[in-house]
């Protein structure tokens, strides 16, 4: 009962679902890539090269489920564009 446990927020924690699909983003845009669809691609198939791998985007996209980034992008824009 005397240990005290540190609470990250979701937007300081580096493996969060936001900040993985942020720096995946960042790293489609700056190949050049469009990241929404390159986004949309790797979610309905699940095919990974859809990912730039440049700064370990494709390895960073891979620790999330798929369900878990449409999760993510559903709660993001209901909490943003629904509910206000």
């Amino acid at each position: 009962m005397g240990d005290t446990k540190l609470y990250a927020s979701p937007s300081t924690d580096l493996n969060s679902p936001e900040n993985i699909i942020r720096q995946v983003y960042q790293a489609l845009k700056a190949k050049g890539y469009d990241p929404i669809t390159q986004l949309v691609g790797y979610i309905l198939s699940g095919d990974p090269t859809y990912i730039t791998s440049y700064n370990q985007a494709r390895s960073l996209i891979r620790r999330l489920e798929r369900d878990e980034i449409i999760e993510e992008l559903v709660s993001h824009y209901v909490s943003h564009k629904l509910e206000r």
